[in-house]
């Protein structure tokens, strides 16, 4: 499901076997590790959460989540910010971050007052807003970022960019997510990797970890059934090599990371606990 509409190689295991099972140099050696932190976009539980968002945070804890990446562009299902706050503190969530819709970019100080709220770390805006955008758009949402940034700074919070599977189709012969990644100043402006939007347009995520690495503050950890699928699945049960994945994401205990899934076997919230045990356990 798009979220507007609702308001080759990618490590693959199966796929290429000699690569995505290669072991990193001294990782044989090494001391396995796991994940400090796991936690989950509520969009993940976007149903649930229109229902009764207060009971679905308390969903959230209770599957084990520590972090929650809330959803401004919809404006959190009509909560006040400071009720919201008094319910995440209470079931000892915190919110690093929410996605922004284009159009908060105009209230941007609003924006800003509540995230202070809500202590976000990070505004990021979850795509650009239109269907079919251009390469003028990618150039215009760069510069407006940057500018976002600018302003955001001084109140210690970070604007950042999430990719849809739409941002890596070529325009023109130019892949229009690496044009705004590279337009946009990385004094300002940080990037949220979604691995499963990558991976439905057929991206490699080890060659943007090589190229923007440094820019990834935050993640999407979403698996898929098969290289160009349309839609995701349980983590561990799609073709995504997570281990190798984790263990190519430098400084990965200073970044923040979220399960999203947007299509499920079950219920959402089953898929959520699922994902989770999946998560939290894996040593890379």
């Amino acid at each position: 499901m798009n979220r507007r509409t609702f308001l080759s190689t990618v490590g693959l295991a199966a796929a290429v076997p000699h690569l995505a099972c290669a072991p990193r140099p001294g990782s044989m050696t090494s001391t396995p590790r796991r994940l400090r932190r796991v936690g989950i976009q509520l969009y993940t539980l976007r149903d649930d959460a229109r229902r009764d968002l207060e009971r679905t945070l308390g969903d959230i804890a209770q599957a084990g989540y520590k972090d929650v990446e809330l959803l401004s562009s919809m404006n959190n299902f009509g909560m006040p910010p400071a009720r919201l706050r008094a319910i995440l503190d209470r079931n000892g969530l915190r919110a690093p971050s929410t996605h922004l819709s284009g159009e908060s970019f105009d209230d941007l100080d609003r924006q800003i007052d509540t995230a202070k709220i809500l202590g976000h770390d990070y505004l990021v805006l979850a795509s650009l807003p239109t269907d079919k955008p251009t390469l003028d758009d990618y150039r215009h949402w760069a510069d407006r970022l940057n500018e976002a940034g600018r302003r955001a700074l001084p109140s210690g919070i970070r604007i950042a960019f999430h990719d849809e599977s739409i941002d890596f189709k070529k325009i023109d012969g130019v892949v229009p997510y690496d044009l705004l990644a590279e337009r946009t100043d990385p004094a300002y402006v940080r990037l949220q990797l979604d691995i499963g939007n990558l991976a439905q347009a057929g991206g490699d995520p080890f060659d943007y970890l090589k190229r923007f690495g440094s820019r990834y503050s935050l993640f999407h950890i979403k698996d898929v059934p098969a290289l160009g699928a349309d839609h995701d699945t349980d983590l561990g049960k799609g073709v995504i090599d997570f281990k190798r994945l984790l263990a190519s994401i430098d400084h990965i205990d200073e970044k923040i990371l979220y399960v999203e899934q947007e299509s499920y076997p079950g219920t959402p919230l089953e898929s959520a606990r699922r994902d989770y045990a999946y998560l939290s356990t894996l040593e890379f």
